[in-house]
């Protein structure tokens, strides 16, 4: 018992200095204790993975339900976690059954390490040591999520994320690889891809060259031709210069 009381009050020590060490805002170790929801969800959590662990019926979903009521943060009892997990605001993140998580890991708002609602066994992701999470980003079936790795907020991943690396975008793609840009660059929204602006430009450079296929047919088109090239060049400049950033 003496063992258990002291292995906790460490427990809670180190998570203290992970958010002490994480969050600007924290300004004192009683604000940290009293007012950090994702530590009260971590330490329910510990409650009702012991209470799972050692085959308490129901009790364990039963802690892990009021957790998720007291703090707007749901761990499934058998989701392992390690040691220096931060949740920070917290509210909306969702953590599976199977759901693995290395240490000194952390994690926003919004986040879901969850399943595709198909599989059995194991159907949640694998995470690896100093991996973030940002805000609203999904990490979805029996993925792996390697060490150091960061995932973009808002991000949908679906399949492994290689270690040392930053994903972004729905699905989501590495950006930078140990270090290394790959793609589009790391978190320069002025450039990602607008697949709509994509497929009218591609559009009006169809109606340009079917416009001359008629001026082949049909050369006595003149200048109605020569007018609807004119209007379609001039809806296209303009789309080229709103995408370029005019519009934003």
């Amino acid at each position: 018992m003496g063992q258990d009381i002291h292995t906790a009050v460490q427990e809670i020590s180190s998570d203290v200095r992970a958010v002490q060490e994480r969050d600007p805002a924290a300004t004192s170790k009683v604000e940290i204790l009293t007012s950090y929801s994702g530590l009260h969800a971590l330490w329910l959590h510990r409650l009702a993975h012991k209470l799972h662990r050692v085959g308490v019926p129901l009790l364990p979903r039963w802690v892990s339900q009021f957790n998720r009521f007291v703090t707007g943060i749901e761990i499934h009892p058998a989701a392992r976690i390690g040691h220096g997990l931060f949740i920070d605001h917290g509210s909306g993140v969702v953590i599976g059954e199977t759901a693995e998580i290395g240490d000194n890991v952390t994690i926003y708002q919004g986040v879901t390490l969850g399943g595709t609602g198909k599989e059995t066994g194991k159907r949640h992701p694998t995470v690896g040591d100093n991996v973030i999470f940002g805000a609203g980003a999904k990490v979805l079936g029996g993925v792996s999520v390697g060490d150091n790795a960061k995932v973009g907020a808002g991000s949908v991943v679906v399949s492994d994320v290689p270690k040392n690396s930053t994903v972004v975008g729905n699905p989501g793609r590495p950006v930078l690889l140990r270090g290394e840009k790959v793609g589009i660059p790391d978190s320069d929204y002025r450039h990602l891809p607008d697949p709509v602006a994509e497929a009218i430009k591609c559009l009006v450079a169809r109606i340009v060259e079917m416009e001359k296929e008629l001026d082949e047919i049909h050369p006595d088109r003149g200048g109605t031709r020569e007018q609807a090239v004119r209007e379609t060049q001039a809806v296209l400049d303009e789309l080229l210069r709103f995408d370029g950033g005019a519009g934003i």
